[in-house]
């Protein structure tokens, strides 16, 4: 078994969508970002590299290359997930932490469970998600950005 953390963090700008793990929220700002900017599910795959030894998002879709330019979240990951499955790991459960000072994101979270849990290939009780505000603090506490955490355990799917 391998455990991988992953960090993503992007600020807020007018005439962007705001996405996050694959969820469209209405808000005034959207994250801004080479792609489609979903801090959930970068922070996902980066921590699903990490614990398969395969290095960061920024190695594998770098944004200079313009081949990226506007990537669905939700495209990243799966592409993520085939890497590791192909390197002889699956994942076990996955635990993100969401920091947003708006919008407030409890309505959303049980959307962003299920649609990261169909994306890993775990039941949705084998994904949690958390929000938390910046407590007027920093860019996350002042809505200037949104960051995230994700730590995920993966298992090996091949023992010997």
């Amino acid at each position: 078994m391998r455990v991988g953390i992953g960090h993503d963090t992007h600020r807020l700008v007018a005439g962007r969508p705001l996405i996050l793990a694959g969820v469209r929220i209405e808000h005034p700002l959207g994250l801004y970002g080479h792609s489609d900017a979903d801090v959930v599910m970068h922070a996902v795959a980066d921590a699903l590299l990490g614990a398969s030894g395969l290095g960061d998002i920024g190695e594998h879709y770098p944004d200079t290359d313009p081949h990226w330019e506007g990537l669905d979240g939700s495209v990243l990951l799966r592409d993520v997930v085939g890497r590791v499955a192909r390197k002889g790991w699956r994942p076990v459960n996955c635990d993100v932490i969401i920091h947003a000072q708006q919008p407030k994101l409890l309505s959303f979270k049980q959307e962003m469970r299920t649609n990261l849990a169909n994306l890993l290939g775990l039941a949705a009780q084998e994904v949690n998600i958390k929000a938390k505000t910046g407590e007027n603090v920093g860019p996350i506490g002042r809505a200037e950005a949104i960051s995230c955490e994700a730590v995920v355990l993966l298992q090996a799917t091949d023992p010997t």
